[in-house]
């Protein structure tokens, strides 16, 4: 029996991928049945794709608004000048996460970016307070270093992880 190629490979595991893209919780006889797969092939390709950190997490969408949660988005912007090896060493050590910790932010996403800002960061607090506590701590944390921010507050989430919002009444009520 030959080998599968790559190329087929390759077309397998996008087609599970885009399937955990839609909902990663299924379960495995799901998923084999939507990709025509069979279930042992599907948990193979899984684990492959976990091992090899093509797959590196799942996550479950909370209604924030239902846990008493506001969303945020952080835009910050970096000043020119070449970082210090203490601010690379803070950064890497993600210091951050102690930080939000205490204050009862989580962090829901983090980006390097290119473009107006450098980074993006999404999380949610228990209201703008708290969110520009976290913002006031960020830039106590990386003095010197952040030029710019801007903090945007998610009126309404149309599409997360995703996953489009369950409640299409509630984006009409919105509009």
């Amino acid at each position: 029996m030959s080998k599968m190629s790559k190329e087929q490979i390759n077309k397998d595991e996008k087609k599970i991928i885009i399937e955990l893209k839609n909902k990663a919780t299924e379960n495995l006889d799901v998923l084999a049945r939507r990709c025509g797969f069979s279930r042992q092939k599907v948990w193979r390709i899984v684990k492959r794709l976990e091992y090899s950190q093509l797959i590196w997490g799942y996550t479950a969408i909370i209604d924030e608004e239902r846990n008493d949660l506001h969303h945020y988005t952080l835009l910050i912007k970096r000043t020119p000048q070449q970082l210090m090896e203490k601010t690379v060493n803070i950064i890497a050590s993600r210091k951050i996460e102690e930080l939000v910790t205490n204050l009862g932010v989580m962090i829901e996403s983090s980006y390097y970016v290119h473009g107006d800002y450098d980074w993006v960061l999404t999380f949610t607090a228990q209201d703008i307070i708290v969110a520009k506590k976290f913002c006031s701590s960020l830039l106590g944390l990386h003095q010197g270093v952040i030029e710019k921010t801007t903090l945007l507050e998610t009126l309404f989430m149309v599409k997360n992880h995703y996953v489009l919002n369950p409640k299409p009444e509630l984006l009409k009520a919105f509009l």
